[in-house]
């Protein structure tokens, strides 16, 4: 039986108290919704554009140390036809100002990854909308700051997982909703995606080429699943995680680290740090994951070989199969042949989600072929209805929290890490996420 201390149990009644009061009293907004940008460089911008297009919404502040990245927010939010935004880069700790703004409805953080759960946590608490790129913490403790800072102020925080909409995710979601795999037994994906440019820069607002990054650092230290959410938010929203199941536990082992000093050697000669450094990071991590009701989740991560991009996204349930490497299904009794895959175009035609239907002519036209503007559509919505986000805080803990858990099982020569459960039993009673 898992013991609560007093703030726990105080936390969790409050979380109820502040959701059910936000329900019942907090109108929708009739006026802008008024959104801080924190971390503005080649994500925080790309976010800050899809945002701008947005009707009734305006950006009044920005913030980002790199000077360059600054100067092209506030150049960016002006071309958008709204005012000058205030700018915040006096240095490291300058977001903190933005985000005490009583001007504010939310706030978007896309900085380095040790800094989004701080910053989320103060713009809960500052009585804020939160929204984090991803991974939203980097430890079990930034994933219960979070956590109790939601419960304790009744402020959501969201994670901007946007695999989570792309237009796939959705129609499998949809597929599930409708009883097409039936019971669900297992799933699988991964963050397969060549960025060794992102560990070590290859010039321009990364640093000097060659320079080893913030991101190349969390490689240079850690050895696990560094970058879990894109598979696992997809796989947590079809096997109800948080909403009738949860992870129990995790065990994780990597390769050998090759790939970074090969990159190094290619790209910047043998006498290079990053060629001779010892990197933590092995080339491949496997982790595996069983959920409380018996369902399991196999999550790969490979970002330092030379490949193609593959998030895998696979479904196996027991009338059926969906494989995202193929883009095709499989269903017993309806397939056209035994043992062939089907083409996903009958389905997509048959059981295409209703919120891809609804956004995809404006969706389109953004980043990860639409589902940057769907994920910040369905924020910005919450903020504007003053309702809870889809993705919530427990989601956002959950899926962040494999990345800590995933290198202390490789530390502990691939022992059994239990998962924590932050929704402190309540997933057993709370309804699958809404999405329309």
């Amino acid at each position: 039986m898992t013991r609560w201390s007093r703030r726990e149990m105080l936390g969790a009644a409050a979380l109820g108290f502040a959701a059910g009061a936000a329900a019942q009293t907090q109108k929708p907004l009739d006026r802008p919704v008024r959104v801080g940008f924190i971390g503005v460089g080649s994500r925080g911008t790309s976010l800050l554009r899809a945002t701008l297009g947005f009707p009734n919404v305006v950006v009044p502040a920005v913030c980002d140390i790199n000077e360059t990245a600054l100067a092209r927010a506030v150049s960016t939010v002006q071309a958008s036809g709204q005012q000058r935004p205030e700018a915040y880069g006096r240095g490291i700790d300058d977001w903190k100002r933005l985000v005490a703004r009583d001007d504010l409805d939310a706030v978007i953080n896309a900085g380095p990854w040790q800094l989004h759960a701080p910053m989320s946590v103060a713009t809960m608490r500052a009585g804020k909308y939160a929204a984090t790129e991803v991974p939203a913490a980097v430890s079990v403790e930034q994933c219960w700051d979070m956590v109790n800072a939601s419960e304790e102020t009744g402020m959501p925080c969201m994670m901007l997982e946007n695999v989570c909409y792309f237009r796939n995710v959705l129609l499998v979601l949809n597929m599930i909703r409708k009883g097409m795999f039936g019971e669900l037994t297992h799933c699988e994906g991964g963050y397969q995606h060549d960025v060794r440019g992102a560990f070590l820069s290859r010039g321009g607002e990364r640093g000097p080429a060659g320079e080893i990054t913030w991101r190349g650092q969390h490689a240079a230290r850690n050895n696990g699943n560094l970058y879990p959410t894109h598979p696992i938010g997809p796989i947590g929203w079809w096997l109800d995680i948080n909403r009738g199941d949860r992870f129990s536990y995790l065990v994780s082992m990597s390769s050998k680290s090759r790939g970074l000093n090969h990159y190094a050697r290619k790209n910047f000669g043998p006498e290079h740090p990053g060629a001779k450094r010892s990197w933590a990071l092995g080339d491949v991590n496997t982790t595996l994951i069983r959920t409380e009701n018996g369902a399991t989740v196999t999550l790969y991560h490979d970002t330092v070989s030379p490949r193609p991009y593959d998030l895998i996204l696979r479904v196996q349930g027991t009338q059926g199969i969906y494989s995202g490497t193929l883009d095709k299904f499989y269903f017993e009794g309806r397939s056209a042949k035994v043992d062939a895959w089907d083409d996903p175009e009958p389905y997509y035609k048959e059981f295409e989600h209703p919120l891809w239907n609804r956004l995809a002519g404006e969706a389109k036209s953004h980043g990860h072929g639409g589902a940057d503007y769907i994920e910040l559509h369905e924020f910005l919505k919450a903020v504007r209805n003053r309702t809870q986000t889809p993705i919530d805080v427990y989601d956002t803990a959950a899926w962040s929290c494999l990345y800590p858990l995933s290198v202390e099982s490789v530390a502990g020569r691939s022992k059994a890490v239990d998962i924590p459960d932050f929704t402190r039993g309540k997933w057993r009673s709370r309804k699958p996420v809404e999405i329309s």
